[in-house]
């Protein structure tokens, strides 16, 4: 126990030595981290946003009135009980004039100078149509804007494949640059290794003389590398999830979208980055021993 608490002091003491540099190698490694984390989080927002809208209403055709070519309230009916025997489709929801009314009230409940000049005769009525896969979409809307009797149709598939695009996007960049700033960080704490080892040299050569082992001597510089890549990888993961907590917030006043995401998948990633940078930290520090160690030894 007592040659643990040594061979962590001597590391603590490394730290303090090359303080600029040190933090220098915990920022690269807090910034890829946050980086990659970030974009973990993005494309699990998106994720969640995108299952939940795929579960919900994929397209909505708005019907004519009688009056300009449609069908009356009975055939409307009738018509959705025929767009309900398609293949494609999963349930369809119908929506009279009353009830688009309704929708209309709650949707512009803070602008009662609006709904007292609409008339609800005026709202079309709409099928409210769930597919069996978002990816029949296409399919579906051609077929029922090529009907006389729809006024139009509104589709969230196109929207859905946006974001998957974007997640994708997202991904692809925030690995890309965490990549490139990961393997910063392992060469600049390679350059703290290198650095500690330098100032200490007359130390590590009389170490040698007394008989001290080489991983007694290389202990505290792999734990300083560990301990530069555990403090950049635990301010990422809690920078992240202080944002992702702010932003939950906000999404409380946002109905149509969630900004919620479990405290499973944070603790889950959490643990995955900050033992990454452990391994960036150990590999910074076994880079840095082998160059420039052997240069003590001679």
């Amino acid at each position: 126990m007592g040659r643990m608490i040594f061979l962590i002091g001597e590391s603590l003491v490394n730290l303090r030595r090359n303080a600029l540099v040190a933090t220098g190698a915990i920022l690269a490694v807090f910034i890829s981290l946050t980086l990659a984390f970030g974009a973990l989080v993005v494309n699990e927002l998106l994720r969640l946003n995108t299952i939940g809208w795929q579960q919900g209403t994929h397209i909505i055709a708005f019907l004519k009135d009688p009056d300009q070519g449609g069908l009356d309230a009975a055939s409307q009916v009738a018509y959705r009980d025929e767009v309900m025997a398609w293949e494609e489709v999963e349930t369809v929801h119908y929506v009279d004039k009353a009830g688009a009314y309704e929708e209309f009230k709650e949707i512009f409940s803070s602008r009662p100078e609006l709904i007292e000049v609409t008339d609800p005769l005026k709202l079309p009525a709409s099928l409210r149509i769930e597919l069996q896969s978002i990816d029949l979409y296409r399919d579906v809307q051609f077929r029922l804007s090529a009907d006389p009797v729809v006024r139009e149709v509104r589709s969230f598939g196109e929207q859905i494949e946006q974001l998957s695009t974007i997640s994708r996007v997202l991904n692809v960049l925030g690995w890309g640059l965490s990549l490139v700033l990961g393997l910063s960080a392992i060469i600049l704490i390679s350059n703290t290794i290198s650095l500690a080892i330098y100032a200490r040299r007359n130390e590590v050569s009389v170490m040698k003389l007394v008989g001290a082992s080489n991983w007694f001597i290389r202990v505290p510089f792999l734990l300083e590398g560990l301990i530069e890549g555990v403090v950049g990888a635990v301010m990422a993961v809690l920078t992240v999830w202080l944002a992702a907590r702010n932003l939950n917030s906000l999404g409380e006043t946002i109905q149509l979208i969630t900004l919620n995401i479990p405290a499973r998948f944070f603790f889950r990633w959490g643990v995955v980055l900050v033992l990454f940078g452990a391994t960036v930290g150990v590999a910074g520090s076994l880079l840095g021993l082998s160059r420039h160690l052997r240069e003590v030894d001679s």
